[in-house]
């Protein structure tokens, strides 16, 4: 623990502990919505579902397929486009089982790219970011590229647990 209270994640080992709360936060979180996937408080408001496949698939792909790829070296720069819930034809109609087996099968890819990888290549290997919405560019480190999907992450998880709150759960 760093002396703000975070969860340290210079490390791999780091990383794949808060790899591993993330998961169950998001099931957790998941737990009893199965009523209430599509409900929203409002039209621009997201839903569970929208929330959860914008989360497994920002960027296009997913992250755990981006860290694969950061780590191994095979691609030097991606893109991220926000504000997409991701929500296809497919996934509009799965159950609260299938969107879990989706978000362990994320997480399964995220810790293994992580396992294979060291605290070396989370510090060193780069990669350039064109955040297309914004129109930015920015360079980063495997262990900033993680820090901001952490980042992300928890923002929507938020969101899901004030939609849990407004449905009394």
């Amino acid at each position: 623990m760093t002396d703000n209270g975070s969860e340290e994640l210079t490390t791999i080992h780091g990383q794949r502990e808060n790899v591993a709360a993330l998961r169950s936060s998001i099931l957790e979180l998941l737990n009893g919505m199965d009523y209430c996937l599509d409900w929203k408080p409002s039209d621009a408001d997201w839903s569970p579902r929208e929330i959860v496949y914008h989360l497994l698939d920002t960027p296009s792909g997913g992250t755990a397929a981006l860290v694969r790829s950061i780590a191994s070296g095979e691609i030097g720069e991606y893109e991220i486009w926000s504000d997409q819930t991701n929500v296809s034809a497919e996934r509009s109609t799965l159950d609260r089982p299938a969107i879990e087996s989706d978000i362990s099968s994320f997480f399964d890819l995220l810790d293994a790219a992580l396992a294979s990888s060291g605290d070396e290549v989370l510090r060193s290997r780069r990669v350039l970011m064109h955040q297309r919405t914004r129109g930015e560019d920015v360079e980063r480190t495997l262990e900033e590229v993680l820090a901001g999907f952490d980042r992300h992450f928890r923002g929507h998880l938020e969101q899901l647990a004030e939609l849990r709150d407004a449905l009394g759960l």
